[in-house]
């Protein structure tokens, strides 16, 4: 069946309801180009102020998970994967993929690059020498039968209407929508083809969901989505109002990846990777206690061996900076708060992430938090050391941490790191 697409944008200009005819021709169509830019622009404004009911949500996933390829492995182990709506410092991917893949699952994880103040997963492994992101189908799955997890980009196959829709949400003010994100991120996650998938919606200064309410809506709308389409779901709404562990950026993050796997690394991160494998392992079906797994070095076999089957090398020295900068503390007390956004920001303007997909970023470029909030200070103490290439970088990545950072007589009130869980 065919329309006319101003007829599509109309009805959902005028608060109407996109039939499931209407929504399979338009994503058909403008994965085809037959549908103008300036056409699905309109369209994706239409739908940004005036919504889309569950049913349209889930069809419109269904039409662009069907714009492509759908994977599918057979590995004779239960297939999980895990999607964080990104944050600051959020790295849980690489220490979490190889555990639950050393408990017993399979991880499809297919990933992204970071934009603004959020970090990509593809950016932080390509800090790795030798470790190559893109991989063909026949790759991902013989590396998911021998190791059990793969990190990589999605295949060019894989829901090529929400990459096309993606970079025009992008440069369209339309990305804070919840049915197109939501749209979007199941997409790529239905077509990799896992049979179980959590979600980590993040909630807080740092995240695209900066309070519960929205990102309760986020998350509910993600699980609608998984369950219309067969998937085992659940999703965790954790904090993001103060960084991920102590390493915000690419090389500083693998770096504090492996000392979590190897062992040891910041609290949070390791709680947070536990409570993520508990949840994957759950849906999988799989009985393991990952805090054991991670203690026996398991996992950290399972990175190197995941690494090394990408041409990395596990053991080679990650890049470090040609230059560094220390933030001290301007008084003494205890550090009140220390804000994800600003944090964020500044890693991104040290070169640590990319005002548009095709920028470069830099490996070593990043921040150390050296305190976090609950920690006592004296003034002049170290608190964050930024690492760049570029220093003419630093005045700018400085303004970002202006207000970020806020020393207290008394110290925060403390906050959970997994908030709730919603589950169908």
């Amino acid at each position: 069946m065919t329309f006319a697409a101003v007829d599509v944008i109309r009805t959902k200009r005028d608060g109407g309801r996109l039939s499931d005819e209407q929504i399979d021709w338009v994503v058909d169509a403008y994965t085809r180009g037959v549908v103008a830019d300036e056409q699905m622009s309109a369209l994706a404004m239409a739908i940004f102020l005036n919504g889309m009911t569950a049913e349209e949500t889930a069809r419109w996933t269904r039409a662009m998970v069907d714009s492509g390829e759908r994977l599918s492995w057979s590995t004779g182990r239960p297939t999980v994967d895990k999607h964080s709506t990104g944050g600051v410092g959020d790295k849980i991917t690489l220490p979490l993929a190889p555990l639950v893949a050393a408990c017993g699952a399979t991880v499809p994880q297919l990933s992204g690059r970071g934009l603004g103040h959020t970090g990509g997963t593809l950016d932080k492994l390509e800090s790795v020498p030798g470790w190559r992101a893109r991989l063909s189908t026949e790759e991902i799955g013989a590396q998911l039968a021998s190791v059990g997890a793969v990190v990589c980009a999605p295949t060019e196959g894989l829901a090529p209407a929400d990459r096309k829709l993606y970079a025009l949400r992008d440069v369209t003010g339309t990305v804070e929508c919840v049915p197109l994100i939501a749209s979007s991120i199941m997409s790529k996650k239905i077509a990799e083809g896992a049979g179980a998938l959590v979600l980590d919606v993040k909630v807080g200064s740092g995240a695209f969901m900066p309070d519960l309410a929205s990102a309760r809506e986020l998350a509910s709308a993600l699980v609608e989505i998984g369950v219309e389409h067969g998937l085992r779901v659940s999703a965790l709404l954790t904090e993001m109002s103060t960084p991920l562990g102590r390493a915000v950026g690419n090389a500083v993050e693998v770096a504090e990846s492996v000392e979590v796997l190897r062992g040891g690394g910041p609290a949070d991160i390791v709680e947070l990777t536990l409570a993520l494998a508990r949840e994957m392992l759950a849906l999988a079906g799989v009985e393991a206690d990952p805090a054991e797994v991670l203690a026996s070095g398991r996992a950290y076999e399972t990175w190197r061996t995941m690494i090394a089957a990408q041409g990395g090398d596990p053991d080679a020295p990650l890049p470090t900076p040609a230059h560094t900068h220390t933030v001290t503390a301007p008084r003494a007390g205890v550090v009140a708060g220390l804000d994800a956004r600003g944090v964020g920001v500044a890693a991104w303007r040290l070169g640590a992430g990319r005002a548009r997909k095709e920028d470069p970023v830099q490996a070593a470029a990043g921040i150390l938090c050296l305190a976090k909030p609950g920690d006592r200070v004296a003034a002049g103490d170290p608190v964050l050391e930024l690492h760049t290439d570029t220093p003419e970088r630093i005045p700018a990545a400085l303004d970002a941490l202006d207000q970020a950072l806020v020393i207290a007589d008394e110290p925060p009130p403390t906050r959970p790191l997994v908030i709730e869980t919603i589950r169908p």
